[in-house]
């Protein structure tokens, strides 16, 4: 390369030293910048606390109050309750379902909602009961899904009642299941 052809570099440009005058004008400009940031977080605070600047109109929208039913219609929409909440309303509704006299003596207990399953389970105080009940269980069924939507109750699984506590002592046998053989 022949000194012709080097390329030119730029002498550094000479800073003129800032005197107390202008040195005073920058720190005046960089705090009226702080003050205006400072002026601007305060009203959009001061704008957050009255609703963010938004005004309710003429006409409604997701702001505005709802009535209590169809809020909690809402929520139940909007998380996907819709079946749950309606087996949990036949729950509320047993006795107008199947009858004064069943009611009396079985009581639903859970509701499995697993779409293979889909299964109601009730308890009976009495094994009489409990056979009443599995002799209803296919009408009683096709009366649920007509109330809740067809195939939401696939079987109804019916429980005899409980037997006593199991009481361990010294009158006991190891490894015998005493009185609860005989239940359920």
């Amino acid at each position: 390369m022949s000194e012709d052809e080097r390329p030119v570099v730029p002498e550094p440009a000479k800073v003129p030293e800032s005197s107390g005058v202008d040195l005073a004008r920058v720190a005046l400009r960089a705090a009226k910048e702080q003050a205006k940031a400072r002026g601007a977080a305060a009203q959009q605070k001061k704008q957050a606390r009255r609703g963010g600047g938004l005004r309710s109109g003429a006409r409604a929208d997701g702001r505005d109050p709802l009535p209590l039913g169809a809020a909690i219609n809402r929520l139940i929409t909007e998380r996907g309750w819709e079946t749950p909440a309606a087996v949990g309303g036949v729950m509320g509704r047993w006795p107008q379902i199947v009858g004064e006299d069943l009611a009396n003596h079985c009581v639903p207990l859970r509701y499995d909602d697993d779409p293979d399953e889909r299964v109601l389970t009730v308890q009976c105080d009495s094994t009489a009961w409990a056979t009443q009940l599995r002799l209803l269980a296919p009408r009683l069924v096709a009366r649920l899904n007509e109330d809740l939507g067809q195939g939401t109750v696939r079987l109804i699984k019916v429980l005899g009642p409980g037997g006593p506590a199991r009481r361990f002592g010294p009158l006991r046998a190891p490894g015998s299941t005493g009185p609860g053989d005989t239940y359920g």
